[in-house]
């Protein structure tokens, strides 16, 4: 797994709490186990004490995100290194599940944790892919979604940091929203023209509007 790829773990822990809508998917071992995708190894070392554990680092990674999107760069980055300290790992050259062609392993760095129970691993593979992901392309590749209400975390790796949504559903959402308040800002400034204008008209039909200079009606 490269490097990078490891930010991945952080984001889908963040976004197993809907903080809008106040509801929260991380309830269950089992829910906890499922975060860890084909980790199958790390995902048996879950217990039921895991669960409160992961909902205390998702806090804390939140916490990073939040301080990133806001443009606070080095509160973003304070709280990180504060989770690597917590959760510390170790990179390994590693080829295993990686072959080529030939059967020959494809090299690449991997993450081994040293942890004490399943949350310290994933905490620890979080923070350092996030770092490493901060680290290369800047703290503003961390974002939130813009499509309110959701909160949802994503990392940015556009070429062109050019992302603003969680996925391709929020996306859509806010373009339909915003298209809407165009149109709706078109109608009320189409309304507050022909106001004017039909008001307009009232004063030239007034009999006021009719007396001549000499103060004789025409």
């Amino acid at each position: 797994m490269e490097l990078a790829e490891y930010s991945d773990y952080a984001v889908r822990l963040v976004n197993t709490e809907d903080t809008a809508r106040h509801t929260d998917r991380l309830t269950s071992v089992e829910a906890v186990r499922a975060l860890f995708g084909e980790a199958l190894q790390s995902a048996r070392r879950v217990t039921e004490a895991d669960v409160t554990r992961f909902r205390s680092v998702r806090t804390r990674l939140r916490a990073v995100f939040a301080a990133a999107d806001d443009g606070d760069h080095t509160q973003a980055v304070d709280l990180l290194n504060a989770l690597l300290l917590d959760f510390p790992v170790s990179p390994q050259i590693s080829g295993h599940d990686h072959l080529d062609a030939e059967g020959r392993p494809r090299w690449h760095m991997h993450l081994a944790e040293h942890p004490s129970n399943a949350t310290a691993g994933y905490a620890a593979i979080s923070a350092m892919g996030l770092a490493f992901h901060l680290t290369a392309f800047g703290p503003g590749r961390l974002g939130m979604c813009q499509a309110a209400p959701c909160r949802n975390v994503y990392v940015d790796s556009s070429t062109n940091c050019s992302r603003r949504y969680c996925s391709n559903r929020c996306a859509t959402r806010a373009n339909v929203a915003a298209h809407r308040a165009r149109k709706r800002l078109g109608r009320q400034a189409a309304g507050e023209a022909a106001d004017a204008t039909s008001s307009t008209g009232d004063r030239e039909d007034s009999p006021v509007s009719r007396l001549g200079s000499d103060g004789w009606r025409r």
